[in-house]
């Protein structure tokens, strides 16, 4: 039955990469075809095609490679400076760029020289290119806002769920027996030191009611030395004085949430007992915010993390819970969450939640300002519109539309790094996966 579910889990997922890349290429299509740019193939995957359809000018399908997508529109790319759009180099770098000018033409039909993409205002151009990236993000937040809306998330609440053995840097904590932590010479934890018990409720600490997990949270990381707390325990009061010790541990966001990060605090050594609770409307953005935030953020250390993603890959170190993972080891975890023995709605919460992060990831990515990404279009068309309106305010000659080709040699640059770290993480979640267990 495990295994069942965890193939179902993997199905699932990819039918969930399958739908979230469509949907990027249908917000392409459904804009180009509004400001009446030819459109000859939208097209799911890469490679072989294994099914396909015309309708009206456009040919449907999909391919055998469930890797991503394109729509294929005429004219992304302006004529030489000589008008001609095939013309040969011995350059290399010339080469790519006519090559590349060349396909933008090649389905060129009589009547099609008023519906080319480079002939469309910068304006529509950014339009076309960013309507594929903000319909992966409209979905990531209708799927995250169902979730939290509609099932939950799990918070933290100021019941003890279990008591630490010793103190452990969490530096050290991936390196240890996860059934056996502690070692001989480890400082025995501060909670089981003073006595606390599983299902001890917080009422007060140092004299004041604790009412959230978050200000428990930031009192305890705050304090150090002696302290007075009083929890309850089997309907009666109970006072304990543990000594908050300093420690190495996990950064937190505003709620008391671990987030990327570790930063010396107060410690205690206990963990929260946690339930499902529904958010409202407002709470819900907020958590939407602060999953935007986060990838921004994990986008930017990306280069950061290369380092120890070949160890995991080739030295054989500790895969990172935060290391960069791609589609085959996203779906790995999609397949792990299906086989976890979890009721079935918190699975599927999970799954929901890994698909709406999928897109999320792809949108933010995506506008990177680099060619071939949607991002380096539109920051092209942005260039074109700021050089054309600086030319007309200073009443001198219209430059005319900003030859995006000649950045090509730029692209195949940037596609053979995309393109290497790609089968980097491939490697790496075959070898060395992350595990929804770390």
């Amino acid at each position: 039955m495990t295994a069942l579910m965890t193939v179902l889990g993997i199905v699932v997922f990819a039918v969930g990469l399958m739908v979230s890349i469509a949907w990027h290429e249908l917000g392409h299509l459904t804009w180009a075809k509004v400001f009446k740019i030819r459109v000859p193939q939208y097209m799911v995957g890469f490679g072989p095609t294994l099914w396909s359809r015309k309708k009206g000018e456009t040919e449907y399908g999909f391919k055998a490679v469930p890797l991503g997508g394109y729509i294929r529109m005429i004219g992304m790319f302006p004529p030489g400076e000589d008008g001609r759009i095939t013309a040969r180099s011995t350059s290399p770098w010339r080469s790519m760029i006519e090559d590349a000018r060349s396909a933008a033409f090649e389905e060129l039909q009589p009547g099609d020289e008023s519906r080319l993409f480079y002939t469309r205002k910068p304006w529509k151009r950014v339009i076309v290119m960013f309507a594929g990236p903000f319909m992966n993000l409209i979905l990531a937040f209708a799927l995250a806002l169902s979730v939290f809306m509609g099932i939950g998330i799990a918070m933290q609440t100021t019941t003890v769920s279990s008591v630490s053995d010793c103190v452990i840097s969490q530096a050290d904590t991936s390196k240890r027996d996860a059934n056996n932590p502690c070692l001989a010479s480890d400082p025995v934890a501060p909670a089981k030191t003073a006595g606390f018990q599983p299902g001890d409720k917080f009422l007060e600490f140092n004299g004041q009611p604790v009412k959230s997990w978050a200000e428990l949270s930031k009192d305890i990381r705050g304090g150090a030395g002696k302290a007075t707390i009083v929890v309850e325990r089997d309907g009666k009061r109970v006072t304990l004085t543990p000594t908050i010790t300093r420690n190495v541990v996990a950064k937190t966001d505003s709620d008391g949430n671990p987030v990327d990060g570790t930063v010396t605090a107060g410690f205690l050594g206990f963990s929260p007992a946690a339930h499902i609770q529904p958010l409202g409307f407002t709470d819900s953005v907020d958590h939407m915010g602060d999953m935007a935030r986060q990838g921004v953020s994990s986008l930017l250390r990306l280069p950061q993390r290369i380092p120890d993603l070949w160890r995991a890959t080739f030295d054989g170190a500790p895969r990172k819970a935060d290391s960069p993972m791609g589609v085959v080891g996203a779906a790995r975890v999609g397949g792990e969450v299906f086989s976890l023995k979890e009721p079935a709605i918190d699975r599927i919460a999970t799954m929901v939640m890994l698909v709406a992060g999928f897109n999320l990831s792809l949108f933010l990515f995506n506008m990177l300002p680099l060619l071939p990404l949607d991002g380096g279009h539109i920051a092209g068309a942005l260039w074109e519109a700021l050089r054309r309106n600086l030319a007309k305010a200073f009443r001198k000659p219209d430059p005319g539309p900003f030859d995006v080709a000649k950045l090509m040699p730029v692209a195949y640059v940037v596609a053979g790094i995309f393109v290497s770290f790609t089968l980097l993480v491939l490697i790496a979640d075959v070898v060395n996966p992350v595990k929804l267990s770390s």
